[in-house]
Protein backbone atom coordinates (compact mmCIF):
# COMPACT_ATOMS: atom_id res chain seq x y z
CA UNK A 1 0.00 0.00 0.00
CA UNK A 2 1.47 3.22 -1.03
CA UNK A 3 2.02 5.93 1.69
CA UNK A 4 -0.59 8.17 0.35
CA UNK A 5 -2.97 5.31 0.72
CA UNK A 6 -1.49 4.68 3.92
CA UNK A 7 -2.32 8.50 5.33
CA UNK A 8 -6.23 7.60 4.20
CA UNK A 9 -6.80 5.38 6.09
CA UNK A 10 -4.65 5.97 9.39
CA UNK A 11 -6.96 8.95 9.77
CA UNK A 12 -9.11 6.51 10.85
CA UNK A 13 -6.66 5.39 13.20
CA UNK A 14 -6.02 9.12 14.31
CA UNK A 15 -9.88 10.06 14.87
CA UNK A 16 -9.63 7.00 16.95
CA UNK A 17 -6.81 7.61 19.17
CA UNK A 18 -9.11 10.89 20.97
CA UNK A 19 -12.44 8.68 21.05
CA UNK A 20 -10.31 5.65 22.47
CA UNK A 21 -8.00 6.74 24.78
CA UNK A 22 -10.02 6.05 27.80
CA UNK A 23 -10.30 2.49 27.37
CA UNK A 24 -6.25 2.74 25.75
CA UNK A 25 -5.15 4.43 29.04
CA UNK A 26 -6.63 2.76 31.68
CA UNK A 27 -6.81 -0.73 30.90
CA UNK A 28 -5.66 -2.96 34.08
CA UNK A 29 -2.58 -4.47 34.12
CA UNK A 30 -0.93 -1.79 32.29
CA UNK A 31 2.07 0.26 33.10
CA UNK A 32 3.70 3.33 32.15
CA UNK A 33 7.29 3.22 30.82
CA UNK A 34 8.95 5.78 29.73
CA UNK A 35 8.88 9.15 27.49
CA UNK A 36 8.81 9.24 23.93
CA UNK A 37 8.03 12.13 22.93
CA UNK A 38 8.11 16.04 24.05
CA UNK A 39 5.68 18.72 22.42
CA UNK A 40 5.48 21.99 23.36
CA UNK A 41 4.80 21.14 26.90
CA UNK A 42 2.42 18.13 25.98
CA UNK A 43 4.18 14.81 26.43
CA UNK A 44 3.59 11.15 24.31
CA UNK A 45 4.20 8.18 26.73
CA UNK A 46 5.78 5.04 25.22
CA UNK A 47 2.68 3.11 26.42
CA UNK A 48 0.49 5.55 24.84
CA UNK A 49 2.64 4.36 21.10
CA UNK A 50 2.17 0.70 22.09
CA UNK A 51 -1.58 0.70 23.34
CA UNK A 52 -2.39 2.34 19.76
CA UNK A 53 -0.73 -0.21 18.08
CA UNK A 54 -2.51 -3.12 19.73
CA UNK A 55 -5.77 -1.27 18.94
CA UNK A 56 -4.96 -1.01 15.46
CA UNK A 57 -4.13 -4.85 15.44
CA UNK A 58 -7.46 -5.71 17.07
CA UNK A 59 -9.40 -3.43 14.61
CA UNK A 60 -7.62 -5.79 11.77
CA UNK A 61 -4.87 -3.30 10.63
CA UNK A 62 -1.92 -5.48 8.81
CA UNK A 63 1.10 -3.30 9.05
CA UNK A 64 1.82 -1.76 11.86
CA UNK A 65 5.21 0.65 11.75
CA UNK A 66 5.95 1.92 15.44
CA UNK A 67 7.43 4.46 13.72
CA UNK A 68 4.35 5.80 11.93
CA UNK A 69 2.13 5.17 15.19
CA UNK A 70 4.49 7.52 17.18
CA UNK A 71 4.28 10.17 14.06
CA UNK A 72 0.67 10.20 14.66
CA UNK A 73 0.26 10.69 18.23
CA UNK A 74 3.04 13.34 18.10
CA UNK A 75 0.51 15.26 15.27
CA UNK A 76 -1.55 14.71 17.88
CA UNK A 77 -0.60 16.22 20.64
CA UNK A 78 0.65 19.55 18.82
CA UNK A 79 -2.91 19.85 17.94
CA UNK A 80 -3.56 19.61 21.21
CA UNK A 81 -1.06 22.10 22.68
CA UNK A 82 -2.08 24.60 19.55
CA UNK A 83 -5.72 24.11 20.76
CA UNK A 84 -4.93 24.98 24.16
CA UNK A 85 -3.45 28.53 22.74
CA UNK A 86 -6.87 29.25 20.15
CA UNK A 87 -8.80 31.73 21.70
CA UNK A 88 -11.70 30.36 19.54
CA UNK A 89 -11.84 27.21 21.55
CA UNK A 90 -13.85 27.18 24.30
CA UNK A 91 -11.53 26.51 27.70
CA UNK A 92 -13.66 23.43 28.79
CA UNK A 93 -10.59 22.51 31.40
CA UNK A 94 -12.74 23.17 35.04
CA UNK A 95 -15.44 21.02 33.15
CA UNK A 96 -13.90 18.25 32.30
CA UNK A 97 -12.35 17.98 35.78
CA UNK A 98 -15.45 17.46 37.43
CA UNK A 99 -16.45 15.03 34.44
CA UNK A 100 -13.15 13.18 35.21
CA UNK A 101 -14.39 12.69 38.72
CA UNK A 102 -17.85 11.56 37.74
CA UNK A 103 -16.05 8.70 35.35
CA UNK A 104 -14.05 7.61 38.12
CA UNK A 105 -16.56 7.29 40.36
CA UNK A 106 -18.60 5.35 37.70
CA UNK A 107 -15.58 2.68 37.17
CA UNK A 108 -15.15 2.85 40.94
CA UNK A 109 -18.51 1.23 41.25
CA UNK A 110 -17.70 -1.49 39.23
CA UNK A 111 -15.16 -2.86 41.56
CA UNK A 112 -15.50 -3.86 45.23
CA UNK A 113 -14.16 -0.94 47.16
CA UNK A 114 -10.81 1.82 46.09
CA UNK A 115 -8.03 -0.34 46.43
CA UNK A 116 -8.87 -3.36 44.30
CA UNK A 117 -9.75 -0.73 41.47
CA UNK A 118 -6.16 0.93 41.86
CA UNK A 119 -4.71 -2.56 41.89
CA UNK A 120 -6.08 -3.33 38.96
CA UNK A 121 -5.62 -0.41 36.87
CA UNK A 122 -1.96 -0.24 38.49
CA UNK A 123 -2.16 3.72 39.83
CA UNK A 124 -1.11 4.17 43.21
CA UNK A 125 -3.61 6.31 44.61
CA UNK A 126 -6.90 7.89 43.39
CA UNK A 127 -5.23 11.51 42.60
CA UNK A 128 -2.79 9.51 40.29
CA UNK A 129 -5.56 7.82 38.55
CA UNK A 130 -8.49 10.84 38.18
CA UNK A 131 -5.46 13.18 37.03
CA UNK A 132 -4.67 9.94 34.03
CA UNK A 133 -8.67 10.31 33.22
CA UNK A 134 -8.53 14.48 32.91
CA UNK A 135 -5.41 14.39 30.73
CA UNK A 136 -7.00 11.77 28.45
CA UNK A 137 -10.50 13.79 28.37
CA UNK A 138 -8.85 16.84 27.83
CA UNK A 139 -6.38 15.78 24.90
CA UNK A 140 -9.45 14.16 23.39
CA UNK A 141 -11.57 17.58 23.35
CA UNK A 142 -8.67 19.98 22.55
CA UNK A 143 -7.49 17.24 19.97
CA UNK A 144 -11.11 17.37 18.49
CA UNK A 145 -11.74 21.01 18.60
CA UNK A 146 -8.38 21.91 17.07
CA UNK A 147 -9.26 19.15 13.98
CA UNK A 148 -12.60 20.33 13.52
CA UNK A 149 -11.34 23.86 13.73
CA UNK A 150 -9.03 23.52 10.79
CA UNK A 151 -10.62 20.83 8.63
CA UNK A 152 -14.40 22.37 8.75
CA UNK A 153 -14.03 23.98 5.08
CA UNK A 154 -12.74 20.73 3.76
CA UNK A 155 -14.92 19.38 0.35
CA UNK A 156 -14.66 16.84 -2.29
CA UNK A 157 -16.81 17.57 -5.99
CA UNK A 158 -17.73 14.22 -7.58
CA UNK A 159 -14.53 14.50 -10.40
CA UNK A 160 -12.07 14.66 -6.80
CA UNK A 161 -14.36 11.27 -5.24
CA UNK A 162 -13.94 9.99 -8.88
CA UNK A 163 -10.20 10.49 -9.46
CA UNK A 164 -9.87 9.21 -5.84
CA UNK A 165 -11.32 5.53 -6.64
CA UNK A 166 -9.30 5.52 -10.31
CA UNK A 167 -5.93 5.86 -8.04
CA UNK A 168 -6.69 4.14 -5.61
CA UNK A 169 -9.41 1.14 -6.80
CA UNK A 170 -6.46 -1.48 -6.61
CA UNK A 171 -5.54 -0.81 -2.86
CA UNK A 172 -8.99 -0.53 -1.61
CA UNK A 173 -10.28 -3.30 0.73
CA UNK A 174 -13.00 -5.66 0.51
CA UNK A 175 -16.15 -4.76 2.29
CA UNK A 176 -17.37 -7.68 4.61
CA UNK A 177 -21.05 -8.59 4.87
CA UNK A 178 -23.42 -6.00 5.27
CA UNK A 179 -26.42 -5.39 6.89
CA UNK A 180 -28.78 -1.98 6.35
CA UNK A 181 -31.45 -2.06 9.47
CA UNK A 182 -34.22 0.32 10.48
CA UNK A 183 -35.43 0.28 13.99
CA UNK A 184 -38.53 1.23 16.17
CA UNK A 185 -37.01 1.86 19.84
CA UNK A 186 -39.49 2.51 22.76
CA UNK A 187 -39.57 3.23 26.47
CA UNK A 188 -42.00 1.17 28.13
CA UNK A 189 -44.42 3.68 29.92
CA UNK A 190 -44.50 3.77 33.89
CA UNK A 191 -48.18 2.85 35.10
CA UNK A 192 -49.87 5.91 37.02
CA UNK A 193 -49.24 3.98 40.61
CA UNK A 194 -45.43 3.39 39.59
CA UNK A 195 -45.16 6.88 38.73
CA UNK A 196 -46.19 8.15 42.04
CA UNK A 197 -44.85 5.94 44.10
CA UNK A 198 -41.41 7.09 43.00
CA UNK A 199 -42.54 10.65 43.39
CA UNK A 200 -43.49 9.63 47.25
CA UNK A 201 -40.18 8.25 47.47
CA UNK A 202 -38.92 11.62 46.71
CA UNK A 203 -41.25 13.72 48.61
CA UNK A 204 -40.32 11.39 51.98
CA UNK A 205 -36.29 11.76 51.55
CA UNK A 206 -36.66 15.78 50.78
CA UNK A 207 -38.64 15.66 54.51
CA UNK A 208 -36.23 14.09 56.25
CA UNK A 209 -33.67 16.56 54.66
CA UNK A 210 -35.76 19.39 56.10
CA UNK A 211 -35.83 17.31 59.19
CA UNK A 212 -32.24 17.40 59.52
CA UNK A 213 -30.39 14.68 57.28
CA UNK A 214 -27.89 16.11 54.68
CA UNK A 215 -28.45 15.85 51.08
CA UNK A 216 -25.22 14.09 50.62
CA UNK A 217 -26.16 11.61 52.87
CA UNK A 218 -29.48 11.04 51.21
CA UNK A 219 -28.06 11.06 48.33
CA UNK A 220 -25.26 8.60 48.85
CA UNK A 221 -28.06 5.95 50.40
CA UNK A 222 -30.51 6.45 47.63
CA UNK A 223 -29.51 8.06 44.45
CA UNK A 224 -29.69 5.43 41.59
CA UNK A 225 -27.19 7.87 39.67
CA UNK A 226 -24.21 6.18 39.53
CA UNK A 227 -22.17 9.20 38.69
CA UNK A 228 -22.70 11.16 41.27
CA UNK A 229 -23.96 9.31 44.47
CA UNK A 230 -20.76 8.12 46.03
CA UNK A 231 -20.07 12.32 46.09
CA UNK A 232 -23.33 13.09 47.53
CA UNK A 233 -25.22 13.75 44.33
CA UNK A 234 -22.83 16.83 43.71
CA UNK A 235 -22.01 17.83 39.97
CA UNK A 236 -19.49 20.71 39.66
CA UNK A 237 -18.82 23.21 37.09
CA UNK A 238 -22.10 22.58 34.98
CA UNK A 239 -22.47 24.62 31.96
CA UNK A 240 -25.84 25.78 30.44
CA UNK A 241 -27.04 23.42 28.33
CA UNK A 242 -25.12 20.65 29.25
CA UNK A 243 -27.45 18.51 31.97
CA UNK A 244 -31.17 17.42 30.28
CA UNK A 245 -33.76 20.43 30.17
CA UNK A 246 -35.87 18.92 33.11
CA UNK A 247 -32.59 18.94 35.68
CA UNK A 248 -31.02 22.41 34.73
CA UNK A 249 -34.70 24.42 34.41
CA UNK A 250 -35.38 23.32 38.09
CA UNK A 251 -31.86 23.61 39.11
CA UNK A 252 -31.80 27.51 37.61
CA UNK A 253 -35.31 28.36 39.24
CA UNK A 254 -33.91 27.52 42.46
CA UNK A 255 -32.45 30.33 45.37
CA UNK A 256 -28.75 28.46 46.60
CA UNK A 257 -29.44 25.32 48.77
CA UNK A 258 -32.65 25.11 47.50
CA UNK A 259 -34.28 21.87 46.98
CA UNK A 260 -36.82 21.41 44.47
CA UNK A 261 -40.46 19.08 44.45
CA UNK A 262 -39.66 15.83 42.34
CA UNK A 263 -39.16 16.17 38.67
CA UNK A 264 -38.95 13.73 35.60
CA UNK A 265 -36.60 13.50 33.02
CA UNK A 266 -35.86 11.17 30.60
CA UNK A 267 -33.56 9.09 33.25
CA UNK A 268 -36.44 9.01 35.82
CA UNK A 269 -37.24 11.19 38.92
CA UNK A 270 -35.20 13.60 40.65
CA UNK A 271 -34.77 16.42 43.76
CA UNK A 272 -32.66 19.15 42.76
CA UNK A 273 -30.58 21.30 45.24
CA UNK A 274 -28.73 24.60 43.57
CA UNK A 275 -24.98 24.74 45.14
CA UNK A 276 -24.02 27.86 43.70
CA UNK A 277 -24.44 29.89 40.45
CA UNK A 278 -22.05 31.87 38.84
CA UNK A 279 -22.98 33.42 34.98
CA UNK A 280 -23.25 30.54 32.76
CA UNK A 281 -21.69 27.70 35.36
CA UNK A 282 -23.10 26.36 38.18
CA UNK A 283 -23.09 23.89 40.95
CA UNK A 284 -26.20 21.47 41.83
CA UNK A 285 -26.56 18.02 43.65
CA UNK A 286 -29.70 15.95 42.86
CA UNK A 287 -30.67 12.42 43.86
CA UNK A 288 -32.06 10.28 40.98
CA UNK A 289 -34.23 7.19 41.38
CA UNK A 290 -34.49 5.74 38.13
CA UNK A 291 -37.93 5.09 35.93
CA UNK A 292 -37.01 1.28 35.34
CA UNK A 293 -39.95 -0.49 34.48
CA UNK A 294 -41.29 -3.94 35.65
CA UNK A 295 -42.22 -6.78 33.87
CA UNK A 296 -45.63 -5.98 33.10
CA UNK A 297 -44.94 -2.46 31.64
CA UNK A 298 -42.08 -4.18 29.09
CA UNK A 299 -44.71 -6.67 28.29
CA UNK A 300 -47.34 -4.02 27.66
CA UNK A 301 -44.85 -1.80 25.60
CA UNK A 302 -43.88 -5.26 23.96
CA UNK A 303 -47.70 -5.40 22.90
CA UNK A 304 -47.86 -2.15 21.56
CA UNK A 305 -45.23 -2.51 19.07
CA UNK A 306 -46.48 -5.46 18.18
CA UNK A 307 -50.02 -3.83 17.33
CA UNK A 308 -47.67 -1.45 15.05
CA UNK A 309 -45.95 -4.21 13.01
CA UNK A 310 -49.36 -5.64 12.66
CA UNK A 311 -49.94 -2.13 10.87
CA UNK A 312 -47.14 -1.93 8.84
CA UNK A 313 -47.78 -5.48 7.32
CA UNK A 314 -51.87 -4.31 6.08
CA UNK A 315 -50.17 -1.75 4.16
CA UNK A 316 -52.00 1.24 7.17
CA UNK A 317 -49.11 2.81 7.35
CA UNK A 318 -45.07 2.41 6.19
CA UNK A 319 -42.40 1.83 8.82
CA UNK A 320 -40.80 5.20 8.28
CA UNK A 321 -44.22 6.96 9.34
CA UNK A 322 -44.32 4.07 12.08
CA UNK A 323 -40.58 5.36 13.01
CA UNK A 324 -41.61 8.95 13.40
CA UNK A 325 -44.88 8.74 15.08
CA UNK A 326 -43.68 6.34 17.73
CA UNK A 327 -39.82 5.91 18.17
CA UNK A 328 -38.72 7.54 20.86
CA UNK A 329 -34.93 6.95 19.44
CA UNK A 330 -33.75 10.55 18.34
CA UNK A 331 -30.99 9.40 16.66
CA UNK A 332 -33.43 7.15 14.09
CA UNK A 333 -36.92 8.48 14.12
CA UNK A 334 -36.30 11.90 11.80
CA UNK A 335 -34.63 9.20 8.96
CA UNK A 336 -37.30 6.77 8.74
CA UNK A 337 -35.67 4.60 11.17
CA UNK A 338 -32.22 3.70 10.06
CA UNK A 339 -29.39 2.99 12.55
CA UNK A 340 -25.90 4.26 10.81
CA UNK A 341 -23.22 2.39 10.80
CA UNK A 342 -19.77 2.89 12.24
CA UNK A 343 -18.52 5.16 9.27
CA UNK A 344 -22.26 7.16 9.35
CA UNK A 345 -23.12 5.47 6.46
CA UNK A 346 -27.00 3.21 6.21
CA UNK A 347 -24.43 -0.28 6.21
CA UNK A 348 -23.43 -2.27 9.42
CA UNK A 349 -21.23 -5.27 9.03
CA UNK A 350 -22.74 -8.10 9.81
CA UNK A 351 -20.52 -8.88 12.46
CA UNK A 352 -20.28 -6.30 14.72
CA UNK A 353 -23.63 -6.59 15.23
CA UNK A 354 -24.86 -7.72 19.21
CA UNK A 355 -25.54 -11.11 19.96
CA UNK A 356 -29.02 -9.81 21.40
CA UNK A 357 -29.50 -8.42 17.97
CA UNK A 358 -28.22 -11.19 15.76
CA UNK A 359 -29.98 -13.37 17.59
CA UNK A 360 -33.24 -11.77 16.79
CA UNK A 361 -32.75 -11.28 13.12
CA UNK A 362 -31.89 -14.62 12.79
CA UNK A 363 -33.99 -16.39 9.34
CA UNK A 364 -35.30 -13.08 8.41
CA UNK A 365 -34.85 -11.99 4.68
CA UNK A 366 -34.73 -8.46 2.89
CA UNK A 367 -37.48 -6.57 4.07
CA UNK A 368 -38.71 -8.57 6.96
CA UNK A 369 -39.13 -7.43 10.54
CA UNK A 370 -38.34 -9.21 14.31
CA UNK A 371 -41.20 -9.18 17.15
CA UNK A 372 -41.00 -6.89 19.47
CA UNK A 373 -38.06 -7.66 21.34
CA UNK A 374 -36.72 -6.27 24.94
CA UNK A 375 -33.51 -4.83 24.97
CA UNK A 376 -30.98 -2.09 26.30
CA UNK A 377 -30.20 1.26 25.68
CA UNK A 378 -27.67 3.99 27.81
CA UNK A 379 -28.78 1.41 30.16
CA UNK A 380 -32.26 1.85 29.90
CA UNK A 381 -34.61 -1.15 29.60
CA UNK A 382 -36.24 0.06 26.09
CA UNK A 383 -38.09 -2.47 23.37
CA UNK A 384 -37.36 -2.40 19.62
CA UNK A 385 -38.67 -3.79 16.84
CA UNK A 386 -35.86 -3.93 13.77
CA UNK A 387 -36.85 -4.11 10.04
CA UNK A 388 -33.78 -5.86 7.80
CA UNK A 389 -33.66 -2.85 5.06
CA UNK A 390 -31.11 -4.58 3.03
CA UNK A 391 -28.30 -7.32 2.66
CA UNK A 392 -25.32 -7.02 1.20
CA UNK A 393 -22.72 -10.00 0.84
CA UNK A 394 -18.85 -9.00 0.94
CA UNK A 395 -17.65 -7.24 -2.10
CA UNK A 396 -14.38 -5.41 -3.92
CA UNK A 397 -15.83 -1.64 -3.56
CA UNK A 398 -16.76 0.05 -6.57
CA UNK A 399 -18.77 3.41 -7.60
CA UNK A 400 -21.89 2.01 -8.32
CA UNK A 401 -22.21 -0.13 -4.93
CA UNK A 402 -19.83 2.77 -2.76
CA UNK A 403 -20.13 6.02 -3.31
CA UNK A 404 -20.76 7.23 -0.46
CA UNK A 405 -17.82 5.32 0.97
CA UNK A 406 -15.57 5.88 -1.61
CA UNK A 407 -16.78 9.80 -1.10
CA UNK A 408 -15.86 9.81 2.66
CA UNK A 409 -12.12 8.25 1.86
CA UNK A 410 -11.42 10.86 -0.14
CA UNK A 411 -12.35 13.75 1.99
CA UNK A 412 -10.37 11.77 4.62
CA UNK A 413 -7.17 12.29 2.32
CA UNK A 414 -7.85 15.76 2.22
CA UNK A 415 -8.78 16.55 5.85
CA UNK A 416 -5.37 14.70 6.50
CA UNK A 417 -3.42 16.91 3.92
CA UNK A 418 -5.19 19.97 5.74
CA UNK A 419 -3.50 18.72 8.95
CA UNK A 420 -0.34 17.95 7.54
CA UNK A 421 -0.08 21.42 6.12
CA UNK A 422 -0.88 22.85 9.61
CA UNK A 423 1.65 20.72 11.29
CA UNK A 424 4.67 21.42 8.91
CA UNK A 425 3.79 24.81 9.52
CA UNK A 426 4.03 24.79 13.13
CA UNK A 427 7.38 22.94 13.29
CA UNK A 428 10.38 25.58 12.88
CA UNK A 429 8.24 27.25 16.20
CA UNK A 430 7.42 24.62 18.62
CA UNK A 431 9.80 22.79 21.04
CA UNK A 432 9.81 19.29 20.06
CA UNK A 433 12.23 16.45 21.57
CA UNK A 434 12.00 12.71 20.15
CA UNK A 435 13.60 9.97 22.33
CA UNK A 436 16.53 8.34 20.81
CA UNK A 437 15.20 4.70 20.77
CA UNK A 438 13.26 6.59 17.63
CA UNK A 439 16.45 8.14 15.76
CA UNK A 440 15.99 5.68 12.63
CA UNK A 441 12.32 6.33 12.29
CA UNK A 442 12.19 8.02 8.68
CA UNK A 443 9.16 10.19 9.88
CA UNK A 444 7.05 12.31 6.89
CA UNK A 445 7.26 15.55 8.47
CA UNK A 446 10.72 16.98 9.89
CA UNK A 447 10.23 16.19 13.35
CA UNK A 448 13.82 16.07 14.28
CA UNK A 449 14.22 19.33 12.68
CA UNK A 450 17.66 18.18 10.68
CA UNK A 451 18.96 20.67 8.48
CA UNK A 452 17.66 20.46 4.15
CA UNK A 453 20.58 19.36 2.27
CA UNK A 454 20.50 21.15 -1.22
Amino acid sequence: MTNKLKITFLLGIFMMIFSSNMNAQLKPGELVDGIAAVIGDEIVLESDVNEQMNYAKQQGASETDKCEFLENLISNKLLVYEAKKDTLIENRSAAIKEQANAKYRQLLSQFPDEKTMLVAYKFRNGFEMKNAIEKIDIDQYYGQAKYQRITEKADVTPNEVTDFYNLYKMQLPEVKDEISLAQIMMYPKLTEAHKEDLIKRLKKIKQDIAGGETFESQARIYSEDEGSAANGGLYKNIYKGQMVKPFEAAALNLQENEISDPIESEFGYHIVQLIKKSGKVYDARHILLKATPTDDEIKTAKAKLDSIKGLILDGKMTFKDAAYRFSDDKKTKFNAGIIAGADGSDKIERESIPGSISYELAGLNKGDMTAAFEDEDNKRKVVKMIKQEDVIPAHQITMETDYNRIKQMALNKKRNEMIEKFVNAQLPTTFISIDGRYDNCKFKANWKKESIKK
